[in-house]
């Protein structure tokens, strides 16, 4: 039962045993009740059938009055009758040997009033009276006795019947709070946690969900799979931005392309100039031209390097570098298309604007895209302005402004999500990749 569904099962069954059990008890209460009433109500047809035979033993003797003699011993005879029915709720009631002792004196009470209406004995009433009164009150308080005592069980079975409800209300809370416990902690507290990294996960934090489970619930399966998927999506995202950066370089390949081609065609011209005049040419001609094709060649070599330096993906090193050479090498990246569209650079960094630890790559990859971006927010020409200022006391802050159209209001939000362009497809990678 390790798992949610087995306990929530569990608990039903639990519920159902309650109910099952208390129904049970409570007809058995009702049931019980019923019962005891209808002993209840013989043992008051009894009290009421040897109050009416002292009622009419009372005329008898004070009036010798043989009807009522006649009646006398017509209820005595019902309640030797309810007597006899009555024998078992009575012993289980008082005891064998109080049944017997009642027993014994209603039939002595009988016996003595069935003697008076025989011929022999009509004047002697007197004589037995007082044993007469004696056992009739005898019989008389044991059977209120018996009927109060059957009562008073009456009243224990309804107090127990009238706190069943209360107990099934105290047990049904009980179980209430611990399903509301299980699903709490169970449920909804993973279930709050996946909600608050998926919005984590959106804003690029894979970070996986801590939680303290057994391992073999729903849940923590659910849990362990979305930890396993964030740390996919975690890994292909690393690969997704790699890839986006060398798709980044086809951005601003043309513009490398034409601005390799400047060197080249240099050289090329000056080997030509060479081939052709070498004869005619003095010894510090040559050399001048020597020097020019090797201060081509070494020109397109810096490109080469700055885009090699570009597309690698080993983990970055942190160094000190000079805000003003970081700037100055990501222009070079782009300057063939900058004159190509028109657009001038102004530069407002001060000379003594101290240096920063970081790596040259990454922030030359920042600013490249985004003076990408403002370059093609401007296609017809403009000026990008960059400016660098301290910031606080161990910051600096570099600011990179385009006299382009800008961004709409409703794409403001988005412009750091990884990845979001306004662009057509292939047209750029965004903002995103700046951060």
């Amino acid at each position: 039962m390790q798992t949610i569904r087995g306990r929530i099962i569990a608990i039903f069954i639990v519920c159902m045993i309650f109910i099952c059990a208390l129904s049970a008890l409570y007809w058995w209460s009702v049931a019980t009740i019923r019962s005891r009433l209808h002993v209840s109500e013989q043992f008051e047809d009894l009290l009421n059938d040897i109050l009416e035979a002292r009622r009419y033993e009372k005329n008898f003797l004070f009036l010798r009055d043989y009807d009522s003699l006649k009646e006398n011993i017509y209820y005595l005879n019902q309640v030797d009758k309810l007597t006899q029915q009555l024998a078992q709720d009575i012993t289980r009631l008082f005891g064998k040997n109080a049944f017997k002792y009642f027993d014994d004196s209603v039939k002595n009470y009988q016996n003595i009033m069935l003697s008076f209406a025989q011929p022999e004995n009509r004047s002697s009433p007197d004589e037995k009276g007082e044993e007469v009164r004696r056992l009739g009150k005898i019989v008389a308080d044991f059977t209120n006795d018996l009927l109060m005592y059957k009562r008073k069980r009456i009243h224990d079975v309804l107090t127990v019947t009238l706190s069943l409800p209360f107990g099934f209300l105290g047990v049904s809370l009980l179980l209430l709070m611990v399903v509301t416990h299980l699903i709490s902690s169970k449920v909804l507290q993973p279930l709050a946690l996946m909600r608050q990294t998926t919005g984590k996960i959106a804003a690029g934090d894979f970070s996986p969900i801590e939680y303290e489970g057994n391992g073999e619930d729903e849940i923590s399966e659910l849990l362990a799979a979305f930890n396993r998927m964030a740390g996919e999506l975690e890994s292909r995202q690393e690969q997704l931005v790699q890839s986006r950066k060398i798709a980044a370089i086809g951005t601003f390949t043309a513009g490398i392309a034409h601005e390799l081609n400047n060197p080249i065609n240099n050289i090329y011209l000056t080997a030509e100039t060479l081939l052709e005049e070498y004869e005619d040419l003095s010894p510090p001609e040559g050399k001048e031209l020597v020097l020019d094709v090797l201060n081509q060649a070494e020109r397109a070599s810096e490109i080469v390097r700055n885009l090699l330096d570009f597309s690698r993906s080993e983990r970055p090193a942190y160094t000190a570098l000079n805000i003003q050479d970081v700037v100055d090498r990501t222009i070079k990246l782009v300057k063939n298309q900058i004159m190509l569209a028109g657009i001038r650079v102004e530069m407002d960094i001060p000379p003594e604007t101290p240096s920063i630890r970081g790596n040259s790559r990454n922030l030359e990859q920042v600013f490249l895209n985004l003076l990408i971006n403002a370059i093609q927010a401007m296609s017809g020409g403009g000026t990008i302005q960059v400016r660098a200022e301290r910031h606080g006391t161990d910051h600096i802050r570099v600011d990179v402004r385009d006299t382009g159209k800008g961004i709409e209001s409703e794409h403001l939000q988005h412009i750091f999500e990884p990845f979001f362009t306004t662009k057509e497809v292939g047209k750029g990678t965004g903002l995103g990749l700046a951060t």
